[in-house]
């Protein structure tokens, strides 16, 4: 297979094959949870399976600044590689890999200091809550390599790597998956065994893709002595502000959404929406991927202002995206109680009301598609401020509005009915974005 370049002209099998480990490489990151998640709840309990789905929210907060400096700071890069400007590309991206370590340093710190009065503020109490901050406690440890393998899983597409990057994503799912098994399975040790895993596992993510950048193998990127750049460091801060937002925003609202759920359903409802997001975790690592894979592409064509290039990528784009989201909801409807099943097929109760909440939220999935690329999209332009106004309202304001109103009409459905309305609300804004913004870019 010959190596795909950046400046290269993408039809359909080349685009797949380019993106295709950035996708894999998301859903292996979204198995760190999924695998948490089943081991706790069949082997360990309901209840520590509710404090880890509590508290998990929190966890993806603090992580958010890595996903920020890697989409910020990829759409940087890129653009400095299509203008030719190589020595500037390595000096912003060394500088934005010594920034993630400072601020994951700081933001660990910080955690430890607020873990156990945040749990106790979204409702966690007795065991529940010792729970929270077990778990809490042991995932801060590695959340500084979190925040590392978010910013290289951007990187490694950039340095035309992407097939490395993956192979990295595996051994880091692997990892989770095996010591899963041994720590909760075998050992016994419970909800520390599942923490313990998942920190090991993101050790492995983050640091493999630090020594490798170190040692100076990639021809593209590598990682040097760096100076601070205020205006380099602002721009991705800025421009990686829709990822930024869309995880605080994400965490935010799902905890919201544990909120209303622990006021109409308990502890079961907690624990439903928990699987429903394993499963749409790894459903969303589609669409995430495919504009993570596609991005540095958009910012290499978009600095080297070839239109015809950047016209072929947008059309592609939809057409993949529209697809894949049609796809989705087919298999997601008929297989919404088999896959709940596997974490929850212990209790019939809560069964039902996880297959239920399932099939509905699962119509979301045509928006969320449009609206994850769209955002990512302008990202990868460096229009920061369009991609982070629909980040904002997709995964903010719609659904705090939709997840406050839905419910005092419709119940429990209303809670699950909340992202589709937000998502359709979200996808009619990306929509006249891509339509007032096209002359200015050139992708139509």
């Amino acid at each position: 297979m010959n190596h795909i370049q950046l400046s290269d002209h993408f039809n359909y099998p080349k685009l797949l094959r380019f993106v295709a480990p950035s996708v894999i490489m998301m859903i292996f990151t979204s198995i760190y949870g999924v695998v948490d998640g089943f081991f706790v709840s069949n082997y360990v309990g309901k209840t520590p399976f509710a404090a880890l789905n509590l508290i998990y929210p929190f966890l993806m907060l603090l992580g958010a600044l890595g996903f920020m400096m890697g989409t910020g700071g990829t759409a940087i890069v890129a653009r400095k590689l299509g203008e030719d400007r190589k020595k500037e590309a390595n000096a912003a991206f060394s500088m934005l890999v010594e920034a993630t370590v400072i601020g994951g340093v700081i933001l660990t710190a910080g955690g430890f200091l607020v873990l156990r009065p945040i749990a106790r503020w979204m409702g966690a109490e007795g065991a529940m809550l010792e729970d929270c901050v077990l778990y809490g406690g042991i995932l801060l440890l590695s959340l500084t390599a979190f925040m590392l393998q978010n910013l290289f899983q951007s990187f490694f597409v950039t340095a035309e790597e992407p097939k490395l990057g993956l192979w990295v994503m595996i051994a880091a799912g692997v990892t989770n998956m095996v010591l899963d098994a041994l720590f909760i399975a075998v050992f016994q040790w419970g909800l520390a065994g599942a923490a313990a895993a998942s920190a090991l596992s993101q050790v492995v993510g983050g640091v493999l893709p630090l020594g490798y950048f170190l040692s100076g193998k990639n021809p593209v990127l590598r990682l040097e002595r760096a100076k601070l750049d205020r205006a380099v460091l602002g721009a991705a801060c800025i421009n990686g502000s829709s990822e930024l937002m869309t995880n605080i925003s994400m965490s935010l609202v799902n905890i919201l959404y544990n909120f209303q759920l622990m006021s109409l359903a308990g502890e079961d409802g907690v624990a439903a929406y928990g699987v429903i997001m394993y499963v749409n975790f790894v459903f969303i690592a589609i669409f995430i991927g495919y504009s993570l894979g596609s991005a540095p592409i958009i910012s290499y064509h978009y600095g080297a202002q070839n239109h015809q290039e950047m016209k072929n990528l947008f059309r592609k784009s939809v057409v993949l995206v529209t697809i894949t989201g049609a796809a989705m909801i087919l298999i997601s409807e008929l297989l919404a109680r088999p896959l709940t099943a596997l974490f929850v097929g212990y209790d019939q109760q809560l069964l039902e009301l996880t297959c239920r909440g399932f099939m509905i939220y699962a119509l979301s999935f045509l928006c969320t598609g449009a609206n994850i690329f769209g955002s990512a999209f302008f990202t990868a332009l460096g229009d920061g401020l369009v991609s982070a106004l629909i980040s904002f309202l997709r995964t903010l304001l719609f659904q705090i509005v939709a997840v406050m109103a839905l419910p005092v009409l419709l119940g429990v459905d209303g809670i699950w009915l909340a992202i589709v309305a937000a998502e359709l609300a979200a996808m009619l804004v990306t929509g006249v974005f891509l339509v007032a913004k096209r002359k200015k870019y050139h992708y139509i």
